[in-house]
């Protein structure tokens, strides 16, 4: 176990090198730059100019790109994520305010995946064929078509503009200090309905495919036979024995399906004015605030790396026969 861990970290820290190699190149070959970006607007070109050699100057774009890159991960290593172009503001700060929001969702977003799907999907392999798998699998094929952001949008206008049954911008309403605890917790609640709906539904359909696809295979396996054979009633047989052998490929999906979720939020985070990463990726784009773009994309790739990892390891306690060792 010990040496497939080392062996795993060691690939980790190669594969986060070429991430962060990659990232910074291709950001660095994007037309303008962030002094660009911040003297677009002063009128008097020799003025702009002095200006904008005086910001690549203070932000270091004067030099070589692999001087450049070669002073970034010199920072990383120590801890520092540089500060932000944009606002000057510490980058490990504003990622540090936008990371529970992305992860909430997400988290909360894979809890209710998991939940509905995986009843939904055993209930559909046992009744294979009958009313209520037909019903369900066409009622998951249109949920799987529809993009998220459509779906988004269409909440936002119906649910939120023309009922106003629920709030779609941002995460807190204003006066949220003012509010008593309940009203907080509700409050909340309320607002992460829309993003979380939009977040969850393509998976949930996905999912719950997925899961009835995987146990109709196990349930015609020998080993089901014959612990029927037995005598053992059906549940125990489907929850004990099909069920259980079904979950290495289920966990594989979720370490697989994780980042997109991440990657996903880009789009959403911004339509709902979601105060995360996705937004604040988007943003710093827009901005070309590198060192909040170069941070996010470190960031995002390591809880990939974590989140695969883990899921590595989980293969080991769900099925014994899985050995680590060489």
């Amino acid at each position: 176990m010990l040496s497939y861990i080392l062996r795993r970290l060691s690939t980790g820290l190669v594969t986060l090198f070429g991430i962060s190699v990659i990232s910074f190149f291709i950001i660095q070959l994007v037309p303008g730059d962030p002094a660009q970006l911040q003297t677009s607007q002063i009128a008097d070109a020799a003025v702009s100019e002095r200006v904008y050699q005086q910001l690549r100057e203070l932000y270091g774009l004067d030099k070589p790109i692999p001087v450049q890159y070669a002073n970034w991960v010199g920072k990383l290593v120590q801890g520092d994520l540089g500060s932000s172009f944009h606002d000057g503001r510490r980058v490990s700060a504003k990622i540090g305010e936008a990371l529970w929001p992305t992860l909430s969702v997400a988290l909360l977003s894979f809890m209710l995946t998991l939940i509905i799907s995986t009843p939904v999907g055993i209930y559909s392999a046992l009744r294979q064929g009958g009313g209520f798998d037909r019903s369900v699998s066409t009622g998951l094929y249109m949920l799987y078509s529809v993009p998220n952001y459509v779906a988004g949008m269409l909440l936002i206008l119906y649910l939120g503009v023309k009922w106003d049954l629920l709030p779609f911008r941002g995460m807190r309403s204003d006066g949220f200090d003012d509010m008593t605890m309940l009203g907080q917790m509700w409050d909340l609640a309320q607002h992460y309905v829309l993003i979380t709906f939009c977040f969850t539904f393509g998976n949930l359909a996905y999912y719950s495919r997925f899961i009835r696809q995987n146990l109709l295979e196990v349930v015609r396996q020998d080993y089901v036979r014959t612990a029927r054979a037995k005598g053992l009633g059906e549940r125990s047989v489907v929850l004990k024995h099909a069920f259980t052998n079904s979950l290495i490929p289920l966990i594989s999906l979720i370490g697989l399906t994780f980042p997109f979720v991440l990657s996903g939020s880009v789009i959403l985070e911004y339509m709902f004015n979601w105060p995360g990463l996705g937004r604040l990726y988007f943003e710093s784009v827009l901005q070309r605030d590198y060192p909040t773009i170069m941070a996010l994309n470190f960031i995002t790739a390591l809880l990939v790396l974590g989140i695969t990892f883990i899921a590595d390891l989980t293969y080991g306690l769900v099925d014994p026969r899985i050995s680590y060792e060489k």
